[in-house]
């Protein structure tokens, strides 16, 4: 029961990290396209010109896309 839990937290940790990164992302490309932040060269999540922040992007939904599945499947065993 105890591994479960553990799993399903450290699960929890690494989504809430990835959406942490997307949320940054897409704050701070809009505040520079409103002038409100400096301009930097973080790209915008899907949208950007990029290969490897698109490839990172696609890794990361698909980590949340494997821990989602994971934790629907803990779910229905127990």
């Amino acid at each position: 029961m105890l591994q479960k839990q553990q799993k399903m937290m450290f699960g929890s940790y690494i989504a809430i990290g990835i959406a942490g990164i997307f949320t940054f992302h897409m704050v701070e490309n809009i505040g520079m396209t409103m002038g409100l932040l400096p301009i930097t060269g973080v790209p915008l999540p899907f949208v950007s010109y990029g290969g490897s922040s698109l490839l990172t992007n696609f890794i990361c939904i698909g980590l949340l896309l494997n821990i989602s599945a994971r934790r629907k499947k803990a779910i229905f065993i127990d």
